[in-house]
């Protein structure tokens, strides 16, 4: 039986790298929910077009035994984290992720993805892969050049840009 799949939607999120997990998934019989990192289900991607997710972070929080994988789809998270970190839905993906980790379960994303899960406390020892710009965060993890890695429950990639080269491997754990 697939894995049913939790889908973390920063605000704004970056379109292509969000759009590529949830064709991938819908073309894969993979069952996923998107939760908006917001105070509402409506967010934006980077492009400016208007998404209305299926839900808001704060109503994951404990359920997160109801789903197999979470992924961090990523946009401008990292600027808007640092502007909003002290939001409680900031605050409640952090618990979320942390959670998810701990029990873990499989953790994918790209861009930040890596950093933010480090954040989180659940990547020490890992491989991770990140964008360029956020490697120099990560201490407790060992950021890699490569464009995507795959290490235990983690699957992590570069950039929108890498997430194929790791979506095959995503798919055949999710199913």
């Amino acid at each position: 039986m697939a894995k049913k799949v939790a889908v973390l939607a920063v605000n704004p999120v970056n379109g292509f790298g969000l759009f590529q997990y949830l064709e991938a998934f819908f073309e894969n019989g993979i069952s996923y929910k998107v939760f908006a990192v917001a105070e509402n289900k409506e967010i934006k991607t980077n492009s400016g077009l208007t998404l209305i997710t299926d839900d808001v972070i704060a109503n994951l929080k404990r359920h997160e035994d109801e789903y197999d994988a979470l992924v961090f789809g990523c946009g401008d998270a990292i600027p808007k984290f640092s502007e909003n970190a002290d939001k409680p839905y900031n605050q409640d993906m952090m618990a979320v992720i942390k959670t998810f980790g701990e029990k873990g379960k499989l953790m994918i994303g790209h861009c930040a993805a890596g950093m933010i899960f480090e954040f989180a406390g659940i990547t020490e020892g890992k491989k991770i892969a990140v964008h360029p710009l956020a490697k120099a965060a990560v201490q407790k993890a060992v950021a890699t050049d490569e464009k995507s890695e795959i290490d235990g429950n983690f699957y992590t990639a570069q950039t929108e840009n890498s997430v194929w080269t790791m979506m095959e491997k995503v798919l055949e754990a999710l199913k």
